[in-house]
């Protein structure tokens, strides 16, 4: 059974609850996750609290030194970090490998934090005073995070917040708990102290007892847009910063100049690589023009048709199963909505079945066209490989439909036209934007967020504003006796 890890040592839960973790090639049970009590968070929480006054108190350049360890043990085992996410969320061995590497990033960058907690100084303000400020860490932060990305999402959190001095306690997945446990393992490896880092498993109870817990000062979270908003809601009510990324549907246009073999090839990756379980995948494509549809239609057909679908220890394959088989029948329930609804299914992925797999939750792509606003393949994340064409007369109507939908994470733009490009760039009401580029996500000395129901709080995460997130800004004004006398002033202080 999978334990908690509390104060680097590794603890069994005591609920007598277990939830079992599969493999979603096979769908065989291979190990079983132990499921938390409120008290067993708590003492994550306690042991974290305990940690703190010690490691806010490390020079920041030691703290560093620990980042640049963990940064090359996560390289050195980035191979077996990647197998262990294949085997239990079932994405392509590539895949897995590219996850490690985008959420090593993010270490890399917190080895900077001594630059980055750098405040500033303003000498004589005042006669003989002097203010200068500071970023200072909060104290115990927690994350709760996602199945999609059972590495990168956790490497978006907890580095930057011990980076910058704080002790975490970290509550993952109970789909694909596996490669939290290395990497916290790996931390430790580095030097990082008992305490600043714990890992405790669970399902809604663990959830409510971090968003409970007075002790903890700040949660983020990645997931869908109903818990994101339960997340922020709850926890702003106990007082604490709340960072909760929710869900997504991401369009890509494709205007009548755009290279359309580039588009396509963007499009298939982009759509169904990690079979659609991305947060920043491309689930709605919307050629500008009649003509750009049927010749955008005519090249995805084949190719859509062509992918390879298998286990991710078979070097051959493109797109790996989805996590559950609720999940699967979730998504093939959707996409029968769809055809009911009248949109044409181009291709249809619903029966793929693989031998000597036949039990694994394996779904072919499948590829919608003239799919409409008011269906529910459009309005809902499908989470799962399916690329819905959504046809627009002209630019305009594009950028209307994609700035009238609730979610506003991601989106692109694929054209030669510099004009649209940079219009579609400032006018479009999403955080983050591609040109050319089907999957904008930011590079880790940048930040991650998007826009309307797609987050909720004021700060993105990981990059510069993940650091202000994880930080207090203190100011401080002072002088020093130098014999003035001025007796007492009881106008407001103008200088």
């Amino acid at each position: 059974m999978i334990e908690n890890l509390i104060n680097n040592q590794r603890i069994a839960s005591t609920s007598g609850r277990e939830q079992p973790v599969y493999n979603p090639a096979t769908g065989e049970t291979i190990d079983s996750l132990g499921l938390s009590t409120v008290e067993e968070v708590n003492a994550a929480i306690d042991a974290a609290a305990a940690a703190f006054p010690a490691w806010s108190n490390t020079p920041p350049l030691k703290r560093a030194s620990v980042m640049f360890k963990f940064n090359e043990l996560i390289a050195q085992n980035a191979d077996a970090l990647a197998r262990e996410i294949s085997r239990e969320h079932g994405k392509t061995h590539e895949d897995a490998l590219g996850e490690v590497q985008r959420g090593k990033e993010v270490v890399e960058f917190c080895c900077g934090i001594p630059q980055l907690l750098k405040g500033e100084f303003s000498r004589n303000v005042g006669p003989s005073i002097d203010s200068y400020s500071d970023r200072q860490a909060l104290g115990v932060c927690a994350g709760i995070t996602p199945f999609n990305f059972p590495a990168m999402v956790p490497l978006w959190m907890y580095p930057v917040a011990i980076a910058c001095g704080n002790t975490f306690v970290l509550k993952p997945s109970e789909r694909d708990p596996s490669a939290v446990m290395m990497m916290a393992e790996l931390f430790h490896q580095a030097g990082l102290p008992e305490g600043v880092l714990n890992v405790v498993h669970g399902d809604k109870t663990a959830v409510d007892a971090i968003l409970d817990n007075p002790v903890v000062q700040a949660v983020s979270f990645v997931g869908s847009t109903p818990i994101a908003e339960y997340v922020y809601q709850r926890g702003t009510q106990s007082g604490k910063r709340v960072q909760a990324l929710g869900g997504a549907k991401n369009h890509m246009i494709v205007m009548p100049d755009a290279d359309l073999d580039q588009a396509v090839d963007a499009l298939m990756g982009a759509g169904f690589g990690s079979a659609g379980e991305r947060c920043m995948a491309i689930s709605v494509a919307v050629p500008v023009g009649e003509e750009t549809a049927d010749r955008l239609v005519e090249k995805l057909r084949p190719k859509v048709e062509a992918l390879k679908v298998g286990p991710a220890d078979h070097s051959d394959s493109e797109m790996g199963p989805v996590i559950t088989r609720d999940a699967k029948d979730r998504i093939v329930g959707l996409i029968d909505d769809g055809v009911s609804a009248g949109a044409e299914l181009v291709v249809d992925g619903r029966n793929l079945s693989l031998q000597g797999y036949e039990n694994g939750y394996f779904l072919g792509g499948s590829l919608f066209d003239r799919v409409t606003t008011d269906m529910r393949i459009y309005k809902e994340e499908i989470f799962g490989p399916v690329l819905s064409i959504v046809r627009a007369a002209q630019y305009d109507d594009a950028v209307d439909m994609i700035n009238a939908h609730e979610y506003g994470n991601g989106t692109a733009i694929f054209t030669r036209d510099g004009d649209a490009a940079r219009s579609f760039t400032n006018d479009i009401q999403v955080g983050m934007v591609g040109v050319n580029v089907p999957i904008p996500v930011p590079v880790a000395y940048h930040s991650f967020g998007g826009w309307k129901r797609s987050l909720f709080g004021d700060h993105s995460i990981y990059g510069p504003e993940g650091v202000h997130f994880y930080t207090r800004l203190k100011t401080i004004t002072a002088r020093w006796p130098t014999g003035i006398k001025e007796g007492s002033v009881f106008a407001f202080p103008t200088e």
